[in-house]
């Protein structure tokens, strides 16, 4: 079963939600809610991949405090997991059409990790782990922009990556 489509009765995960500035253009909400694994206090390790939220990626160690509802909400970013996390949405009219799976079986060489939002949105958020091909991937990334494949955009990336 998807990270997303768990209940916490069934898990061990928590839900952690993270409120963003929703931007012109795109998905109205202003809210995400993460699959994470607590850790001790109010920490714990994100283990899904974000579609909306920024700076936060795969792994990282979020603080959290609990409303009066028992949501919660991410408050900062105690650790980063060097993991990227970027953003790819197929052009409906390019070479792949709305397809989430074609865009996977794109990135397939490089083994990432990564979830589709809808069928009806095939935006594919990619976990890009420490020691990836950063260099392949920005260039496969690159060539289907270019292309007309897809769309992309970068949601949290890490020095080594801004460097390949």
């Amino acid at each position: 079963m998807r990270p997303d489509r768990l209940d916490e009765a069934d898990t061990d995960l928590i839900k952690i939600w993270i409120k963003f500035v929703p931007r012109d253009g795109w998905l109205p909400y202003d809210t995400e809610g993460l699959w994470a694994e607590p850790l001790d206090g109010h920490t714990a390790r994100v283990r899904s991949i974000p579609f909306l939220a920024n700076g936060i990626a795969f792994g990282d160690v979020l603080n959290y405090t609990v409303g009066e509802d028992s949501t919660r909400w991410a408050s900062g970013r105690v650790a980063t997991s060097g993991h990227c996390t970027v953003r790819v949405l197929p052009t409906p009219a390019g070479p792949l059409g709305p397809s989430a799976e074609a865009v996977h079986r794109c990135f397939a060489p490089w083994n990432l990790g990564g979830e589709a939002y809808s069928k009806e949105l095939p935006l594919v958020a990619l976990d890009i782990p420490v020691g990836a091909d950063l260099t392949g991937i920005k260039s496969l990334l690159d060539r289907g922009v270019e292309d007309g494949w897809w769309y992309s955009e970068t949601a949290c990336v890490t020095d080594a990556w801004r460097a390949a």
